[in-house]
């Protein structure tokens, strides 16, 4: 198993991303090619994909953005595959992706997950994030 910071787009990353995202979340359509050519070469926006050969086996969104108070980043998008889960593979891109936020000179990554994900809660506690009392309000434009 590997992880990569993807920088290019091919029709077998596509499919694998593309059967990702509804065990993410299923109201939402996968992204098409060209919103994934957006995402993977998007200034501080890291794709990371973890893979065992050729097989898709999950993802994660690291965005890094820089406001008065310094350079910080978000978790987005994390996924594993159900046949993958147990393996570490959430741990693994969590992981590369605390790494290169630190490389950059991050001073916070900030992520949100569900209550009911014990196992990603757990994860995230394990490695180091503190829960936060705080509300997190999100707007959608009108349709």
């Amino acid at each position: 198993m590997r992880i990569d910071r993807v920088t290019q787009i091919d029709d077998g990353l596509a499919a694998g991303i593309a059967a990702l995202v509804p065990q993410l979340s299923p109201r939402r359509a996968p992204p098409d090619r060209s919103a994934l050519d957006e995402i993977a070469s998007a200034a501080g926006t890291s794709l990371l994909v973890a893979r065992d050969g050729d097989d898709v086996l999950g993802m994660l969104t690291l965005v890094l953005y820089r406001v008065p108070t310094g350079l910080r980043g978000w978790i987005h998008d994390v996924v594993v595959d159900e046949g993958a889960r147990g393996r570490g593979l959430g741990e693994a891109l969590t992981e590369n992706a605390l790494r290169r936020a630190a490389e950059a000179g991050a001073i916070s990554v900030e992520l949100t997950t569900r209550p009911q994900r014990e196992a990603a809660n757990r994860l995230y506690q394990r490695l180091g994030f503190e829960r936060r009392e705080t509300n997190v309000y999100v707007w959608h434009p009108p349709r």
